[in-house]
């Protein structure tokens, strides 16, 4: 969607995003004049010239060098804010804030953002074989006692590809992100989560995941990074509880998940989950910290 002005912001961090982005707007030039302003903060950004100008765009493309927040552009306003901002787990190590900064300084009233939402989900998984091998070890390593190792380890969650087969529950959103409308500051929140079992089985920890949508588009389109579709580089979030927790189809777990940027390093993630179980099996009623670092 391009307006009046006929210009375009594009926000990266990786050379394979300026790839991406160049493809795009090849095809775009082919359609429109357009001004395209490519922000980069890295050393990427002399690479990302040097491609602009082999192929001949070196007049509609400007590529500039530096933090968003220090930098000014050639022109005033900007139709379109284009940037692949997302962490693990949605959050962590994110450039959101700095994609709202520019969307407050340079998108004009009608201005598209892409993506423009994104949406936290959370689920159950088993998970034994993992939990036993990576972090249960520690309790006795050859008869030494390391289980202030396995306290870091539970901390820590673990960025992986998970097997759809381990699913045990049905998964809840969390928390939806309008990028267009949304505040600094709204990405800290809590949620309520009641997660449903599918089948008799045991649950070890619980499975972080988000999805991507470009609603603004004359086709709507989007992506998950979910466990039931195609892998990304994003992975997915897993969370190992302390208990294990042996469920019947039909119960539930619940609980309340909460997020916040940490205080001393605002792009790690501090998770806190609190969970409480009842079933036939097992009972279970706890809160646990997590680091994002």
């Amino acid at each position: 969607m391009i307006s009046s002005s006929r210009t375009k912001l594009c926000l990266t961090s990786e050379l394979e995003q300026e790839y991406f982005h160049f493809s795009v707007q090849k095809q775009a030039l082919n359609m429109f004049m357009l001004s395209i302003f490519q922000v980069e903060c890295s050393n990427m950004a002399d690479t990302a010239r040097e491609i602009v100008k082999g192929n001949g765009y070196d007049n509609v493309i400007t590529v500039i060098k530096g933090k968003v927040e220090e930098i000014e552009l050639p022109e005033p306003r900007v139709d379109v804010i284009i940037s692949e901002w997302m962490g693990y787990f949605l959050l962590f190590e994110n450039m959101l804030n700095t994609v709202l900064y520019a969307r407050d300084k340079w998108l004009v009233p009608d201005g598209v953002i892409l993506p423009d939402k994104a949406s936290l989900y959370i689920t159950a998984i088993e998970d034994a074989d993992y939990k036993q091998e990576k972090i249960n070890f520690w309790s006795s390593v050859y008869g030494f006692d390391m289980s202030c190792i396995r306290k870091q380890a539970m901390l820590e969650p673990l960025v992986d590809t998970v097997d759809q087969n381990q699913i045990v529950t049905h998964s809840q959103l969390l928390k939806t992100m309008d990028i267009g409308k949304m505040k600094i500051g709204d990405a800290s929140f809590s949620a309520p989560f009641k997660l449903v079992a599918t089948r008799n089985d045991f649950i070890h920890a619980l499975v972080a995941y988000f999805d991507v949508s470009f609603t603004q588009c004359h086709k709507p389109m989007g992506f998950s990074t979910g466990p039931r579709s195609r892998a990304t580089h994003w992975k997915q979030t897993v969370m190992y509880l302390e208990d294990v927790i042996t469920i019947c189809e039909g119960e539930a777990l619940t609980g309340c998940l909460t997020v916040s940027p940490n205080p001393k390093n605002p792009r790690d993630v501090d998770i806190t989950v609190q969970y409480t179980f009842n079933g036939k099996r097992a009972q279970a009623s706890r809160t646990q910290l997590y680091r994002m670092r």
